[in-house]
């Protein structure tokens, strides 16, 4: 009888061999033969799983957004306003080994992906998928007197966003500790604590 493959998960494995490669010994060293070689199995094998490198590309960057997005979710759990927040922005700012070394792999794609076609059935693999959360947590600081009333929201999430990214090659070009990072996050906040 033939052995059942889960696709899904035999996909998932390649992308997370593909992210082992990358955070341990960087993106320069990311191939379709190391990948193949990080599962022990033979190159030709992974084409069964994907059309192309650019795929298990993709497939690995949104692989790191459905990580993230887990531990957000965990992280956020029962929490509301500016501390739901706070646990928010430690999952994607770079503040602890996890997240500089996410922030390492990270930084490497978007050049990569950028260069890359654009998949016919997908949006961008690393879209911030937490920007909802952003939003929700400030109208909650809002609602609950920890922001003032006047906070413009969308700005603020928007140069949130900016410093997820922006922090991210900080990180890489210049590492900082954490308190650094989380100086910038304070700085967009203070004017419009209550």
């Amino acid at each position: 009888m033939p052995r059942i493959v889960d696709h899904d998960e035999r996909r998932r494995q390649i992308a997370d061999a593909l992210l082992a490669v990358a955070a341990r010994d960087g993106h320069e060293s990311v191939s379709s033969r190391a990948v193949a070689k990080e599962l022990g199995v033979a190159t030709g094998s992974l084409w069964h799983y994907f059309d192309g490198f650019d795929d298990v590309v993709r497939a690995a960057a949104a692989e790191v957004t459905r990580r993230t997005d887990q531990r957000i979710a965990e992280a956020t759990a029962g929490l509301r306003g500016l501390a739901r927040l706070d646990a928010l922005m430690r999952e994607v700012l770079p503040v602890d080994e996890r997240t500089r070394t996410e922030a390492h792999v990270v930084v490497g794609f978007w050049g990569r992906l950028a260069t890359l076609a654009p998949a016919p059935d997908a949006a961008s693999p690393t879209l911030a998928t937490w920007q909802d959360s952003i939003r929700e947590a400030l109208q909650e600081a809002v609602d609950d007197g920890e922001l003032r009333p006047q906070t413009p929201t969308a700005a603020v999430m928007a140069l949130l966003r900016s410093i997820t990214y922006g922090q991210q090659i900080v990180e890489v070009t210049e590492p900082q500790p954490a308190a650094a990072h989380l100086a910038v996050l304070d700085g967009i906040l203070a004017p419009w604590r209550a």
